[in-house]
């Protein structure tokens, strides 16, 4: 109404306003006259608008003919405006990245990498331009020109397998640990990609990039690189918190990249490092880990992994007696991380270190660092990023060994009918087809540490026996938890891509898990009751003493163990072997002193 009144008066004062009559009708008509003045003045307004319109169209049009450049807008004004007085002309056969730089965009809002597709044109035959990429990201790699202009690999930066690292100019805490080839996707067909172990937000995590590095020799530091738009793929079982454990995937492109000389000797890149942004300079270069040229020629049977080490962990007993019973059981390697140690549990792995099985070519225990993940554990990430280390592990085994047992320290896959773990999957594919068989679950079995020792350890010979938590505890819960609670498995890793704690997540094409039947081997776990408390020990109970088919050889070599480092770690003195009490009360709940808190 006020629109109307102003433009009312305004017709009045050209004279165009209606005179006004008496009251009834002449007013009316002034209205309707003022009502059809405004309208054809807003036609006439729109008549003009769009005659501007396309007049500015035309000559726009014929200016971008006349010159011979490419681009139209304020965006081809820019890309081809003045430079020292000079306009830069376009040849017509050629693709507009090998013109433009990034310092033709410092009067465009945002940097290199917001506007890194307009460097970049799909290329018809003949080499004439025909559509722009807006997203870069979806090439398989970036094209030579734009490559060139990245920022080169600083040949000292350290070259790392095992570490986190930070990846700068995030906005959130984004780390990466490991990198490997994987080559497993369409039988082994194409390029294969290169999948890094990082760990980053959740929801929402932010692009990065993959620099691959190709050394050009077999010796020296001379490297030719490929830029690929990376894809963060989140780990299960986060608990929804902030971080998570990640796969930064990085896709090979089909052909790899070509230098004066010729192609690079390798399909495969040697190094990779993770960028946020093109124009930072790389900060980190990891090794790229299970190359073909890199894999052993043949496998060893078994290897354990463990998640990270926590809480200074510093029980020496039982770190010995679980890498003696795994010795036993057909493992020749044991892989830990270590997020905090205690200076003996140190000591005693650096030993392991040291040694390798009978017949192995790797030592008995290796120990990755673990603590520069700056991630409050529980809060920010679960558990010590444990998932990266799960699938770090897994990764990192995956052509080294035929099978890989994922266990924490209190627990042992313990085979009924078998003495090794070896023979038991051999004992199960005899029995049943596994040839499709990826995983084998094993149920879990509680041998509660406030139940009563077994009598017998008040018979054992030394006092290395008597320490011994699966000798000792004999008394487990009757019923066992389903297969996926609690459970643990035995995994064949060449068929699994993503590890969980107490099953798979994702296994490659036309494998699964088998559930091993109790009869033939359960989950021996060796804790304090789960919810805290004590009331755990009144659930019905059986005495297994599957364990003691190994009792005299694992007794004797953590004895042997024990002594050899003793002095060299300074190791405590054992509790001596406990006189066996006047009338004994095994299934009452004792307090032992031998009893330590079980890990997480």
């Amino acid at each position: 109404m006020i629109f109307q009144c102003r433009i009312s008066d305004f017709l009045r004062a050209l004279g165009m306003g209606a005179r006004r009559g008496g009251p009834g009708g002449g007013r009316s008509a002034g209205v309707l006259k003022e009502r059809a003045n405004m309208s054809f003045m807003l036609v006439v307004m729109f008549f003009a608008v769009f005659g501007l319109i396309v007049l500015t169209e035309i000559f726009l049009i014929d200016d971008r003919h006349g010159s011979n450049v490419g681009g139209t807008g304020a965006l081809g004004g820019h890309r081809n405006g003045h430079r020292n007085g000079h306009r830069l002309i376009a040849a017509p056969d050629r693709p507009d990245y090998e013109e433009v730089g990034a310092e033709d965009y410092t009067g465009v809002k945002g940097g290199f990498d917001d506007h890194v597709g307009l460097l970049v044109k799909d290329t018809a035959e003949g080499g004439k331009p025909v559509a722009s990429l807006a997203d870069p990201r979806g090439l398989p790699s970036l094209p030579t020109n734009v490559e060139s202009r990245l920022p080169h690999l600083n040949q000292s930066l350290r070259l790392t397998h095992a570490d986190w690292l930070n990846v700068t100019n995030t906005r959130f805490k984004f780390f990466v640990y490991s990198a490997y080839y994987d080559n497993r996707a369409n039988g082994g067909e194409g390029p294969g990609l290169i999948r890094v172990i990082g760990a980053t937000k959740t929801r929402g995590p932010e692009q990065v990039w993959c620099r691959l590095w190709y050394n050009l020799h077999a010796t020296g530091n001379a490297t030719a690189s490929i830029t690929v738009s990376a894809k963060v793929k989140t780990i299960r079982e986060n608990w929804n918190l902030k971080y998570s454990a990640t796969f930064v995937i990085c896709p090979l492109p089909k052909t790899p990249p070509e230098t004066a000389e010729g192609p690079v000797p390798n399909a495969v890149p040697n190094s990779v490092s993770v960028v946020s942004r093109l124009k930072a300079p790389p900060a980190h270069r990891i090794l790229i880990q299970n190359r073909p040229s890199d894999r052993p020629n043949k496998k060893e049977p078994l290897a354990v992994c463990v998640k990270p080490l926590h809480f200074e962990f510093n029980r020496v007993m039982q770190l010995i007696e679980f890498v003696e019973l795994h010795l036993l059981l057909g493992a020749t390697h044991v892989t830990l991380y270590n997020d905090t140690l205690g200076q003996e549990a140190g000591c005693v792995i650096r030993d392991y270190e040291s040694r390798s099985a009978p017949g192995s070519d790797y030592p008995l225990v290796t120990l990755l660092p673990w603590h520069h993940l700056d991630m409050i554990s529980q809060l920010e990430i679960r558990t010590e990023g444990l998932f990266a280390a799960l699938n770090d592990c897994l990764y990192r085994s995956m052509y080294q060994f035929e099978y890989v047992a994922f266990l924490d320290l209190d627990e042992y896959i313990i085979p009924r009918h078998n003495d090794t773990i070896p023979e038991l999957i051999r004992w199960l594919g005899k029995r049943v087809s596994t040839k499709s068989t990826g995983s084998y679950s094993f149920q879990n079995a509680f041998f509660y540490l406030q139940w009563g020792d077994d009598p017998s350890v008040k018979q054992s010979q030394t006092a290395e026996e008597a320490a011994l938590i699966t000798l000792r505890k004999t008394r487990r819960k009757t019923k066992l938890h389903p297969h996926k609670q609690r459970s643990k498995y035995i995994c064949k890793p060449e068929h699994i891509v993503e590890a969980g704690n107490h099953f798979v997540w994702e296994f490659a094409p036309g494998h699964g898990t088998l559930n091993v039947p109790a009869e033939a081997a359960i989950l021996h776990h060796y804790r304090v009751c789960e919810f805290g408390g004590d009331d755990c020990v009144k659930t019905q109970s059986i005495v297994d003493k599957t364990a003691y088919r190994y009792g005299q050889d694992l007794a004797r070599n953590v004895r042997t163990r024990y002594a050899e480092l003793k002095e060299k770690c300074s190791l405590p003195d054992l509790e001596p072997v406990p006189a066996a009490p006047a009338t004994l009360t095994e299934s009452k709940p004792q307090t032992s002193p031998l009893v330590q808190p079980a890990s997480r």
